[in-house]
């Protein structure tokens, strides 16, 4: 079975990067923001609902970036092969949900949402300068990092 992942690369004013520091299933993940793909919607659709759906923020979805064009066996569920497409996106709006400072700085309100849904997310900026694959914990994401940092795109 396949399963697509959408991925958005916002870098702000600061030539700072966003990223989705994530408590899943009892394991510790830094990506960047997105998600799956629903039946009926196109990639960039499906890139502005996951922001809309996890930070509350329109965005606007630019230039492509990435698609992998390897075999990637999730790391969830290892039947299935995942598909990765990463996209600049611009916010068209000022980001209100807070962000943090320090990776998987999580509150109580949302240790209690890990609770119910076992998995919680916050989000922050790393400076351009500091970004390196070892900023971010999956392995696609890795290789995006790679071509961002060599400018390749």
């Amino acid at each position: 079975m396949f399963n697509i992942r959408v991925y958005g690369i916002l870098i702000n004013e600061e030539k700072q990067v966003l990223v989705s520091d994530e408590f899943i299933r009892g394991n510790y993940y830094t990506k960047f923001p997105g998600g799956g793909l629903e039946f009926g919607e196109g990639t960039r659709d499906c890139l502005v609902r996951e922001f809309m759906e996890e930070m509350d923020l329109k965005v606007s979805v630019g230039e492509h970036i990435f698609t992998t064009d390897f075999y990637q066996r999730s790391a969830f569920n290892p039947a299935h092969q995942i598909i990765s497409i990463y996209y600049h996106v611009k916010a068209l709006e000022e980001i209100r949900v807070p962000l943090r400072q320090t990776p998987f700085d999580f509150d109580e309100e949302q240790l209690k949402i890990y609770a119910e849904k076992n998995e919680i997310e916050t989000f922050r900026f790393i400076n351009w300068q500091e970004l390196s694959e070892e900023s971010v914990s999956l392995p696609i994401d890795k290789i995006v990092v790679r071509g961002l940092v060599n400018g390749q795109w």
